[in-house]
């Protein structure tokens, strides 16, 4: 391979990293946008936390047990390569991963994938949960976790391999389940554990809307977010081949458009109005229902996804109602939902579809959804019953800036705190 042509590659993949990592301020603005006010300092805490952890991590172990090389022998169900990170003989040469990009940018493209886990579960359990036990449990799954998980697919383990009829592996480009449903069912799991937020439902269980405290901040979030998804799923075509790249771009796109007109329209037809939660909701949707199939599918098959995405997101989030769950951000119907759905698309739709392929990925949510529910039960159980998971009532009430930073976020706008 030419230099040029692998420079080429390693500084498009450099380039996705940093939208990747664009993304953490995405998710801050989201989360503090659709809460309240005296959780602001709280959040982004938890998220300026999660991403400093999470690199130190995926350095110390998670890289290397989330890509150990399994044996075509081996099962691929757990493997170590040792602690720390070292560049192999050919790292910084085109003989490592075809010419796409060096060991260390590989490293760190990875690395921003991994944190993204713990930030799904930090906008669901967001203004009730106690920050120490958070962090705990940020260390145990996005350490153990999640590197497994994806050691399963993308570090040539037991999925990546798992062939029915004429499908050869499950397929997930990525990660509408790798990184978003790893999440969600974490999500879900706290979520239940912690209970919902004081005044959220009536006597009657009767959901109440606890409105965040600043839209435009949300919208921003978002839109940052539909950026950083360029890196995202851009990056994971792993190098900067133009066809590969421009197409995943068209499709990535087209499915976050088509998802947030799908719940707007949807949400005005159920509840006569126009939600701008549900349109921004709506996009995130479809961004993550696209994200297992981005290279397999045309551009009319985005939109379908898009279109059934944004669908999705408004019966999803009226679903964690019914089930007295509280979700602040909605973070199970975007993450969880909406990443089976994208996983399952696989099978229907683009290059890939059949019966054969749906049925793997069907075994492939299943895999991962056993793993992460039992998992995260445990560490969120055994959190629960040591150190608390759940702030005291006082704390919930007047705010946890207040009671775990001893700051406010809006130090001028008193007056403005609800």
């Amino acid at each position: 391979m030419e230099a040029g042509l692998f420079t080429a590659n390693n500084v498009w993949m450099m380039m996705c990293t940093a939208l990747v990592f664009f993304m953490h301020l995405g998710f801050s603005f989201l989360e503090i946008g659709l809460t309240r006010q005296k959780n602001t300092v709280n959040i982004l805490f938890k998220n300026v936390f999660i991403i400093c952890v999470g690199l130190l991590l995926y350095y110390i172990g998670g890289f290397n047990l989330m890509y150990p090389g399994f044996e075509d022998i081996d099962a691929g169900f757990f493997k170590f390569a040792g602690f720390g990170i070292a560049a192999p003989e050919n790292g910084m040469t085109p003989e490592y991963a075809d010419g796409g990009y060096t060991w260390w940018t590989d490293f760190l493209f990875q690395g921003m994938f991994a944190a993204t886990a713990a930030t799904i579960v930090s906008g669901a359990v967001a203004e009730r949960v106690k920050l120490g036990g958070f962090m705990i449990f940020t260390l145990a799954y996005v350490g153990l976790v999640y590197p497994i998980v994806g050691s399963w697919q993308w570090g040539g383990g037991f999925l990546s391999s798992l062939a029915y009829g004429e499908a050869e592996g499950f397929y997930d480009f990525a990660g509408s389940t790798l990184v978003h449903s790893v999440g969600g069912w974490a999500a879900l799991i706290a979520i239940y554990l912690l209970g919902a937020r004081k005044g959220k439902f009536d006597e009657n269980g009767k959901p109440r809307a606890i409105p965040g405290h600043n839209l435009p901040l949300a919208a921003a979030g978002v839109l940052i977010l539909w950026l950083g998804w360029f890196g995202f799923n851009g990056g994971s075509v792993l190098s900067a081949d133009p066809a590969g790249t421009s197409l995943v771009l068209v499709t990535t796109c087209l499915a976050a458009a088509a998802g947030g007109v799908s719940a707007f329209i949807t949400s005005t037809i159920m509840y006569k109005n126009y939600d701008l939660t549900m349109f921004l909701n709506g996009i995130l949707g479809g961004l993550v229902g696209i994200t297992a199939g981005a290279d397999l599918m045309s551009p009319n098959e985005a939109v379908i996804i898009g279109l059934f995405a944004g669908v999705i997101i408004v019966l999803g989030v009226a679903l964690i109602d019914k089930l007295k769950l509280d979700d602040p951000v909605g973070a199970v119907a975007v993450h969880l939902i909406c990443g089976i759905w994208g996983t399952l698309a696989v099978g229907i739709f683009g290059a890939k579809a059949g019966i054969d392929q749906l049925l793997v990925q069907l075994a492939g949510i299943g895999a991962a959804a056993t793993f992460c529910s039992i998992t995260g039960f445990a560490i969120l159980f055994t959190i629960k019953k040591t150190v608390g998971l759940r702030v005291s009532e006082e704390e919930e009430v007047e705010g946890l800036d207040i009671h775990e930073h001893g700051m406010d976020a809006y130090a001028d706008f008193r007056m403005n705190q609800h």
